[in-house]
């Protein structure tokens, strides 16, 4: 029976599975709809991502029906000890062998960063962290929106761009050119019929988040109020970032930060740069970078540690294969 690692990255829109032999070598990948218990309730969590992995080893399967032996699912919305109870008893009853569960912030850290340790900021639909010391200490965050005090992410990015659109059409704001972009990307002619169609549920508020790479797009042109968009994110991730760094003491160690997500993965250096200068006000040996390679390579990673820890041909192996395009091609 052919042993294998099951690994995870269920985020709020979306959700990666790859499995992996003990060697590192991806036997196949998947890509599928949310898993998130906050979006489709637990139930329909456990049972929609066992359907996919299910689904996928079925493909993978050979001559053996293969056996999993451990999988580790990182996912948005572990947030709280209640979440982590939860999670556990409705993915633990799924049968995948020894179950690790993390949230979707160490994901990114463990894909990005050089060593085990650091801090990951994921920016994508929402805003979270996680910071990890050398020691294996740990700074969380409560990642639960503008109720846990967050600011930042797709929804509220994309947010913003449609209302600084919407003032600038009203002289309430500066002229910007989100002000043409916002509307035309909907076909519609201003951004007051963007808001209206919104009101009315023409458009689903789920759409909203598209309107990111507006912003990045028009900050690359040097867009006054883009620019200014992405410098306040740039200082809610960083606010994440020197929050865990100080709270782990790591400020005078050469602190890997790691941004994943796609609205990270999209504005790049634009927001990396922005971060990194506030991060190194409180942290000046850190270095700020962007994952551009998918999260669930930080579960295989995180698999591979357990299952053949020091094993760096297998985790070469597993970085090599589990690229953006090779998930983007699992999509398709």
């Amino acid at each position: 029976m052919t042993e294998v690692i099951v690994a995870v990255d269920g985020g709020n829109s979306k959700t990666d599975v790859a499995i992996l032999s003990h060697d590192g070598s991806l036997l196949g990948a998947s890509h599928g709809p949310t898993v998130s218990h906050q979006r489709i309730g637990l139930e329909a969590a456990g049972s929609r991502l066992r359907a996919q992995v299910d689904r996928l080893l079925e493909r993978v399967r050979g001559d053996d029906t293969p056996s999993i032996t451990i999988a580790v699912l990182c996912l948005a919305g572990l947030d709280l000890p209640s979440d982590e109870r939860d999670l556990a008893r409705t993915h633990g009853a799924h049968g995948y062998g020894t179950l690790v569960l993390e949230n979707d912030t160490v994901a990114g850290l463990r894909a990005g960063s050089p060593v085990d340790w650091g801090v990951g900021v994921v920016v994508g639909a929402g805003i979270n962290a996680v910071g990890i010391a050398p020691d294996g200490r740990r700074a969380r965050f409560a990642g639960l929106g503008p109720i846990s005090g967050d600011r930042g992410g797709g929804g509220s990015l994309g947010m913003e761009a449609l209302g600084a659109a919407v003032r600038a059409q009203d002289r309430r704001g500066p002229r910007t050119a989100l002000e043409r972009l916002v509307p035309a990307y909907f076909g519609l002619r201003r951004p007051l019929d963007v808001t209206h169609a919104l009101y009315v549920g023409r458009l689903g508020e789920g759409r909203v988040p598209e309107l990111c790479a507006l912003v990045v797009a028009a900050a690359h042109e040097g867009d006054a109020v883009a620019v200014g968009l992405i410098d306040d994110l740039a200082g809610e991730a960083a606010s994440f970032a020197t929050a865990a760094i100080s709270r782990l003491r790591i400020a005078r160690l050469d602190v890997p930060v790691v941004l994943s997500g796609g609205v990270a993965r999209g504005a790049g250096r634009l927001l990396a740069d922005r971060v990194e200068q506030r991060v190194r006000a409180v942290a000046p040996r850190a270095a700020v970078t962007v994952l551009h390679a998918p999260p669930v390579l930080g579960s295989a990673l995180l698999a591979l540690d357990r299952v053949a820890p020091g094993d760096h041909a297998a985790a070469d192996r597993a970085r090599a294969a589990i690229t953006v395009e090779r998930m983007a091609a699992a999509a398709g």
